[in-house]
């Protein structure tokens, strides 16, 4: 896509993924995950096997070097505490994480998965008052969908200022893209086992 040449990375990626992002949005909503308790859990389950695929990220130093804050913004406990307040326990899962602790990673790769996890940050908003009709608040079952302190459209800036200002080879912005449509994939994956 030569358009895109001349954005900044965190918008290339936007436009890069829309498709599948877009794809993704829909067999969401479209399975009434936020109609019932049950499908709500069925939902929560498959934002921890993501968060649980990408949690080793959090503590990778650098990564950190690169983003600023980033562990703060991990997310897999608040989703384990909102599956235990709806009496559900974390999903059962065969396959490793797709990032491990005590692995090494690749960076490039990694901040595209960031990316797909903070943007479903900014999203999280309108889940978040979907989850309020079934009785859900940021202290009881929809904790990983409050948003941050300083509100989600801030949190998403910080996040992209630090994407947009790293130092990458044409290499390592192509591991980039590659990564976020890795996670994009994988979401879709797990929501269509999950919710379909």
């Amino acid at each position: 896509m030569p358009e895109t040449i001349d954005l900044p990375r965190s918008k290339r990626l936007k436009a890069l993924t829309h498709e599948i992002h877009d794809r993704l949005d829909k067999s969401i909503m479209e399975a009434s995950s936020f109609d019932s308790i049950e499908g709500y859990i069925r939902f929560a389950g498959v934002q921890w096997i993501f968060h649980r695929d990408i949690d080793a990220l959090y503590e990778d130093a650098d990564l950190m070097m690169l983003l600023p804050g980033l562990p703060e913004r991990r997310r897999l406990s608040l989703i384990a505490a909102d599956l235990a307040d709806l009496g559900s326990g974390a999903p059962t899962v065969e396959t490793p994480p797709a990032f491990q602790h005590c692995r090494a990673v690749d960076t490039a790769a990694a901040l595209g998965w960031l990316y797909v996890a903070e943007g479903s940050n900014l999203g999280a908003a309108l889940l978040r008052k979907a989850a309020a009709k079934l009785g859900l608040s940021d202290n009881h079952g929809a904790r990983h969908l409050a948003p941050a302190g300083e509100g989600p459209a801030a949190h998403w800036r910080a996040f992209t200022a630090a994407l947009d200002a790293a130092v990458l080879t044409q290499d390592e912005e192509d591991r980039v893209v590659a990564g976020a449509k890795a996670a994009f994939t994988r979401v879709q994956a797990l929501a269509n086992a999950a919710l379909g």
